[in-house]
């Protein structure tokens, strides 16, 4: 068996083993830096210190892990790092992506924009880990947040980082704005990071995404845009006269849930904006 004697050897040996199964180098650092409570300066600056005897055989069962079978890095250590803080996650949630932190940022800015100082209700739809909710309270605590899923197990995850968090969140189990209704909850802000894949496109998706981020939350019907459909349609019960609706879309989905959300209300302006990497990632509207 492969023996380290040093950090450079070990980060060595993993950067060419995932290399060879044409996976990311860089989930060897993610792995490092978990296991010696080390930040990427620190790795980098250990590379002569010797590396722990007693965690050689872990690192090299998750390098193979990953490399081998694709298990996401962050189910391995268990945590992913999203505006600054660190979710737990699991095979219950979907893993929280960059993408969805320019999500949160349009919101916190149109809030400052619109709504400075104001105490709101914002809604979010789909909570998955609780990414999107407890990052909109940790940065405005003045926002009254609730946030849904339809899934137990994924209600179970956001609970556990909201406490971890210290995030005061109150979360309902339901399909997307179904309990607002029923409890007679108006809305100021809905943000929502649905699922928006089509069942078709299963099979072109990394393994890594297909096998381990939970089914429910990645696929829409057969165009994608069914989670969409059914949120306008229940949004009419829960906004109130001027409310805020912020998606997270598919590159290529801007203009038909534009379309979508002005079926619904007919006098809006649903603007699209594009991510970091230049690809239609997000549409709002205020509605009124």
């Amino acid at each position: 068996m492969e023996r380290f004697t040093t950090i450079w050897e070990a980060r060595r040996w993993a950067s060419l083993f995932l290399k060879q199964h044409n996976r990311e180098e860089g989930v060897a650092d993610l792995l490092l830096m978990h296991h010696l409570d080390m930040s990427r300066a620190n790795l980098l600056a250990s590379s002569k210190d010797t590396f722990p005897v007693e965690i050689q055989e872990l690192l090299m069962e998750q390098v193979r892990a990953h490399a081998e079978q694709g298990i996401p890095v962050q189910h391995l250590i268990g945590h992913e790092e999203f505006y600054g803080r660190h979710f737990t996650v699991n095979e219950h949630v979907l893993i929280p992506r960059p993408e969805t932190e320019e999500l949160v940022q349009l919101v916190l800015r149109e809030i400052d924009r619109e709504y400075s100082g104001k105490q709101l209700t914002v809604l979010d739809l789909g909570a998955g880990s609780g990414a999107i909710s407890i990052t909109l309270k940790k940065e405005n605590p003045m926002l009254c947040v609730k946030a849904v899923d339809i899934s137990e197990d994924a209600l179970a995850v956001a609970k556990h980082n909201a406490v971890k968090l210290d995030a005061d969140v109150e979360f309902f189990q339901g399909n997307f704005l179904e309990p607002f209704i029923e409890k007679g909850i108006k809305a100021d802000i809905v943000v929502s990071n649905p699922p928006y894949i089509s069942i078709n496109d299963k099979d072109t998706l990394d393994d890594t995404v297909k096998n381990y981020d939970p089914d429910q939350a990645l696929y829409a019907g057969d165009d994608g845009l069914d989670a969409y459909r059914i949120i306008l349609q229940q949004l009419p019960s829960v906004v109130k006269n001027k409310s805020l609706l912020a998606f997270e879309i598919g590159y290529q989905q801007g203009e038909a849930v534009q379309k979508i959300i002005q079926s619904g209300f007919p006098q809006s302006n649903p603007q699209i904006v594009q991510d970091i990497n230049g690809k239609d990632r997000m549409v709002y509207s205020w509605l009124q």
